[in-house]
């Protein structure tokens, strides 16, 4: 199972690139995208934002391929504030529900609605990528608000990464945290901080193995 899940993180972004070759012959297989945009909800209800992490096909192609061209610099604050998300999902989900009105009936139209979405918003995380770092696109993601809204009000805080009693505050995790959180200001507590993809990159990092899971006794 281990392993199925490592070939996954590390290849699923072919399922994404297939998309978007295969959905050119008949667009009405757009419309499996929805698939990605009710998962990262429903696994933000039992596991936070573990789905944008490690399940997307799209998030491990930017780990995974845009990474290596990528300038990892941080973020601009605007693009992670909430008023800029907040406009983003208004404005994505109007576009959305406007183009599904429109093609209401019409198959090939509505996966044709599904297919732009996908590779627009795609796009717009390659370019920004090249600019900052290379999961710039994830900070307002539509889907990925949501589910970083959910983890925020969710009250079982289990199954989530914690950092333990043992860390030095060497910020190294932060250096490596492609959301630009900070685990090490969460010691001795779990790592509740809602954007938190759940990469795991911190705990790869982390010199004193002080993150993970199960780590507070």
């Amino acid at each position: 199972m281990k392993n199925l899940f490592e070939l996954w993180k590390k290849y699923s972004y072919i399922m994404l690139l297939a998309f978007i070759i295969v959905s050119l012959f008949d667009f009405r297989i757009g419309m499996a995208a929805i698939i990605c945009m009710i998962a990262p909800i429903i696994v933000s209800v039992f596991r936070g934002r573990f789905w944008c992490g490690n399940l997307c096909p799209r998030g491990n192609f930017y780990d995974n391929v845009i990474s290596k061209f990528s300038k990892k610099k941080a973020v601009p604050k605007l693009l992670k504030s909430v008023y800029f998300r907040v406009f983003v999902v208004i404005f994505m989900f109007t576009m959305f529900g406007l183009g599904i009105q429109k093609n209401w009936g019409n198959p090939a139209g509505i996966g044709m609605v599904f297919y732009r979405i996908i590779v627009i918003t795609t796009l717009i995380g390659i370019v920004l990528s090249f600019f900052y770092s290379h999961r710039t696109w994830c900070h307002f993601c539509p889907m990925g608000s949501i589910a970083a809204l959910i983890s925020y009000v969710r009250k079982d805080k289990k199954k989530v990464l914690e950092v333990s009693n043992t860390c030095v505050n060497c910020k190294i995790c932060e250096r490596k945290c492609p959301m630009g959180i900070s685990p090490y200001g969460y010691k001795g507590d779990v790592l509740a901080h809602p954007d938190c993809i759940q990469c795991a990159n911190c705990v790869i990092a982390c010199p004193k193995n002080s993150i993970g899971y199960d780590t507070i006794k």
